[in-house]
């Protein structure tokens, strides 16, 4: 994931860390493909793992725990509406090296379109590892995208006016609302779902950081964090239904937040503090049967 977020020191390289991070968590934990982690990644794993297993052995949260568990749920809400129907078209917006397009793309094939998007540089990592997997086709394909431009080419508008408006379509990002502060938040779920509104059914999911008390060892790990992405990290909210409130005043006809640490999906993951510190939400747009 590579996102220019004004006022994040040092511009669009300072978040990339957790790009190559993520994807060899990834590939760690049976999810991805090789071709799909890095040099950096394997290196940013090791560096980290002195504070993640004090963390751990203190009783805090990991960042492997908190990632696994907000991946594993989105996968799963997302598996779910491909498989009764509702959703036939999905974009993966700061795709980064996520594995989900290509676990998606492999299951669906034609079934399916799913496009993966992040800004160039990004973009062309993302596209030359998919040839080398050979998982790119009509169905599946990653366009360039900067995800705060309202209009024009690079824009999420471009993207969505490639897509068939009467087929149900999702929105994805993980990893992506935490770097966002308050203003940029609202005007990008506002874009989101005017973008989901083209569709006869619109989904849009993500991980979301609610602002609340941390204790020592939860604000020690956020340091680690900052510190790891060079920069600030900007949870939002005091509570689930603020959260949803404000979804729905972007333009979702409704919205939910799913707790990490209380969803099935997030498995094993679940007794890790990580998993308690994100909420997976789940907004949608339209008639949904």
């Amino acid at each position: 994931m590579a996102i220019p977020i004004p006022g994040l020191r040092g511009g669009p390289d300072a978040i990339s860390p957790t790009a190559h991070y993520t994807g060899e968590t990834w590939v760690r934990n049976g999810l991805s493909h090789p071709a799909l982690a890095t040099i950096q990644g394997r290196t940013f794993f090791a560096a980290l793992q002195p504070t993640m297993a004090i963390s751990g052995t203190l009783g805090g949260p990991t960042l492997e725990g908190m990632l696994l568990a907000r991946h594993r749920i989105i996968d799963d809400l997302l598996a779910r509406s491909v498989e009764s129907g509702a959703i036939g078209q999905v974009i993966e917006v700061a795709c980064g090296m996520s594995p989900r397009g290509w676990r998606f793309a492999s299951r669906w094939g034609d079934g399916l379109v799913y496009v993966e998007a992040d800004l160039p540089a990004m973009a062309a990592r993302k596209r030359s590892a998919l040839e080398r997997m050979g998982s790119l086709s009509a169905h599946h394909r990653v366009a360039d995208l900067d995800v705060l431009r309202p209009a024009g080419d690079g824009s999420l508008a471009a993207i969505s006016a490639e897509l068939d408006p009467g087929t149900g379509t999702a929105i994805i990002t993980e990893g992506l609302l935490s770097y966002l502060s308050d203003g940029p938040l609202s005007a990008v779920w506002h874009r989101f779902a005017h973008e989901l509104e083209r569709f006869s059914r619109g989904l849009y999911l993500s991980d979301l950081r609610l602002a609340a008390e941390r204790d020592p060892v939860e604000q020690v790990f956020n340091r680690a964090l900052g510190a790891f992405v060079r920069g600030g990290v900007h949870p939002h909210f005091g509570s689930e239904g603020a959260a949803a409130a404000a979804l729905e005043a972007a333009g979702f006809d409704r919205a939910a937040l799913h707790r990490g640490d209380l969803h099935p999906a997030a498995g094993d993951r679940r007794g890790d503090p990580g998993a308690a510190l994100i909420h997976v939400i789940e907004g949608r747009i339209g008639r949904w049967e």
